[in-house]
């Protein structure tokens, strides 16, 4: 349950670019995207931070390790890998990250975009709920945001994963809530 959004919240919005939502997913892609689409909306019209995280591993030591059961890890499969997809209308003013690993605070300037703005408080969303978004929230929590965490707004290649992240994660460094539960604490 979502007790309060603080009044300095940045939305964070996790790999949502064409190659990673094209993967299968526990959960319709539509109805994440739609989900993002709207917190998105809400927050550009109480004018908080939206942040587009993309992830390119190309290059990253962290991919370098052995993969046995992935030996494809790391690889990027096509020249739009790295473009956000047409529903999350990047504009001038979003803070554009780009992560070399799974979380987003990992060797990024996210954190410090984040201080300058007086940012307490991160809405996460996106992809994928026990990699991406649990990597971002844990790190976040380090750094002692507050976080919320829009659940219909998430989806895992592995419905199990997803639901361990939600379960067993995210109750312990946050809140969850759905897109519209936290919309309606921003007070639109």
């Amino acid at each position: 349950m979502i007790t309060t959004i603080d009044k300095n919240t940045a939305l964070v919005l996790i790999d949502l670019q064409k190659a990673v939502v094209q993967m299968p997913t526990a959960h319709p892609m539509s109805q994440v995207l739609e989900n993002s689409a709207k917190l998105l909306a809400a927050f550009r019209k109480a004018r908080l931070p939206v942040v587009i995280v993309n992830v390119n591993p190309a290059g990253s030591a962290a991919f370098a390790t052995r993969r046995d059961s992935n030996p494809n890890a790391g690889s990027v499969p096509g020249p739009d890998f790295l473009d956000i997809v047409p529903e999350i209308k990047v504009e001038d003013g979003d803070i554009r990250i780009t992560k070399k690993t799974w979380g987003a605070f990992y060797q990024t300037g996210l954190h410090d975009e984040l201080q300058k703005r007086g940012v307490t408080q991160i809405v996460l969303a996106g992809l994928a709920t026990s990699i991406g978004v649990e990597a971002t929230a844990r790190s976040a929590n380090e750094f002692a945001y507050n976080i919320a965490f829009a659940s219909d707004a998430m989806s895992d290649r592995f419905a199990d994963a997803h639901d361990s992240s939600f379960k067993y994660i995210f109750p312990r460094i946050g809140e969850v809530g759905t897109t519209d539960e936290i919309i309606a604490k921003l007070g639109l």
